[in-house]
């Protein structure tokens, strides 16, 4: 490792751990006035009466604050609900609303230091060290002692990145509250761009672009030589900056409506749910434009383009969670388990998915015209179960967290429902395909160590088999790793795509399905 390489990972490491230490700065001090300023109205009555014994109390940590916060608020409500009613509930949470306007600290005070400090430490050194490290080694993509890595084969370190990873999804989802110092340090770029105050999600969304960013120029360095590749990480770095990041902040302050041109439904779940029909109808041309580009993505743009492409087109190249995975999780890619088991199991799991996905949203739709007399309570509760359990749980901790343990497209493979929706396009009328010579297959399973979807590709190759899966993301990696030139990713005729001959092993006939 040079000097550039070892200074590039001592600044990223400070980064971190100053990035880590900054929810723990600072006191908490509430008062009646900051009740009133961030409660809703209907409730700044009672919620000045619950928490009155606080007011001018020092709490020396977000611990304790919002410790004595829960158990006030958490009090009045169970006493209502054990009395049944159920109508007087405060269900509003204004645990992070609170501990952000009672927080007093010097990350407040000056949050571009503690920026420069932390994040921008980190960025620097991620920099430097991935700039760096592929210098000396020749253009394309080795094994190189990936299974005898402690990051990239399950080691320790790879144990203590997916802990903090997870740890770090579990507390944004559910716990923002103790994040409020990252909030308020981001606080000055989100003013910036939107106009509003910074939340956990713009915090989220700015290292999430980050980190692409930082990653994607290690793919660069990684994938030198390699045009496809290139191009490919561009796509995801530029789609991920412009229309998931900047362009949703602009459209706010301007005052429309935030919006993911590039999200999909059943991907964007709540993309027909009332309160978000209702903001596209009552925001004019633009809020239309908005609903009919999203109902012509769905019906129109996804069948077309997975016809002349795959679900490469979305997947590898515009998807944000494709984007996160070919970047910052392409160090574990090699992770993904190649089994018949898991292969199983992925096709029950995702496509579950897909149908639990279609079943709320139909539910949702008809309730929106039926003015919610169809179900109202069912709707919520599915609404709330899959925000909770596919929304949350699956796509952000496991999706993203369990990168070291199960590779960096668990999300994508097990749970995606428009991957499932693409996949099925692909698999059944499509132009996309991965063509193999067998001939020239010596067999070293580069390929199947570096599919990141669990695929056995070289089990393919050695037959000259195409391959054809509707869980193939046409990342082509494979191809790039193969030292003879044997995969091909092409779109061609749809004739003889799927080979259905037998395949001659000794006096055995084969019919092997792509």
């Amino acid at each position: 490792m040079k000097l550039i390489e070892k200074i590039g990972l001592g600044l990223f490491l400070i980064g971190i751990t100053i990035f880590t230490v900054i929810p723990f700065l600072g006191t908490y001090t509430l008062s009646e006035n900051l009740v009133l300023e961030n409660t809703k109205e209907i409730h700044q009555e009672k919620m000045v009466e619950i928490l009155q014994p606080m007011y001018g109390q020092e709490f020396g940590s977000n611990f304790s604050f919002l410790s004595e916060f829960g158990r006030r608020f958490n009090e009045y409500n169970d006493q209502l609900k054990a009395q049944q009613q159920w109508d007087q509930v405060i269900w509003d949470d204004y645990g992070f609303a609170l501990a952000k306007a009672a927080l007093q600290s010097p990350v407040r005070d000056q949050p571009w230091l503690w920026f420069v400090l932390s994040i921008g430490l980190a960025v620097l050194g991620g920099y430097l060290y991935n700039f760096r490290k592929f210098s000396d080694e020749p253009s394309g993509i080795k094994n190189n002692g990936i299974f005898h890595s402690k990051l990239k084969n399950r080691g320790w370190l790879g144990m203590i990145t997916g802990g903090f990873l997870i740890l770090f999804y579990v507390v944004l989802y559910w716990f923002p509250a103790y994040l409020v110092n990252l909030v308020w340090m981001v606080d000055p770029i989100s003013r910036a761009l939107s106009g509003n105050p910074a939340s956990q999600w713009f915090l989220y969304g700015l290292i999430y672009t980050l980190a692409i960013l930082v990653m994607g120029v290690r793919m660069f360095r990684k994938y030198r030589g390699n045009k496809y590749q290139q191009l490919r990480t561009a796509s995801v770095m530029f789609f991920q900056t412009a229309f998931a990041f900047l362009i949703p902040e602009i459209l706010v302050l301007l005052n429309q409506p935030y919006f993911d041109f590039k999200n999909i439904w059943p991907l964007d779940y709540d993309f027909f749910y009332d309160y978000q029909v209702s903001t596209f109808l009552s925001s004019g041309g633009v809020g239309m434009f908005m609903l009919i580009w999203g109902i012509l993505l769905i019906i129109v743009g996804v069948p077309v383009f997975t016809y002349f492409f795959g679900k490469r087109w979305y997947c590898s190249w515009v998807c944000g969670c494709g984007g996160l995975a070919e970047t910052v999780g392409d160090p574990f890619r090699q992770l993904s388990d190649k089994s018949l088991k898991a292969w199983k199991y992925e096709r029950v799991i995702i496509h579950s998915v897909l149908v639990l996905a279609v079943v709320m949203t139909v539910v949702t739709i008809a309730n929106y015209f039926s003015g919610f007399s169809f179900l109202g309570n069912v709707t919520n509760q599915l609404h709330s179960f899959y925000g909770f359990a596919i929304g949350s749980a699956f796509a952000g901790v496991v999706g993203t967290g369990f990168y070291p343990f199960m590779g960096n497209r668990v999300w994508c493979r097990f749970g995606c429902p428009l991957a499932a929706y693409l996949g099925i396009v692909q698999r059944f009328k499509s132009r996309f395909r991965i063509t193999t010579n067998g001939g020239q297959c010596i067999s070293c399973g580069n390929c199947s160590t570096h599919c990141e979807m669990g695929i056995d590709v070289r089990w393919y190759a050695q037959r000259g088999q195409n391959i054809v899966r509707s869980s193939c993301v046409g990342c082509g990696v494979c191809s790039a790793v193969c030292p003879r030139g044997v995969l091909k990713l092409e779109n061609g005729p749809e004739e003889n795509r799927i080979q259905e001959l037998p395949i001659l092993i000794g006096n055995d006939s084969i019919k092997i399905n792509a």
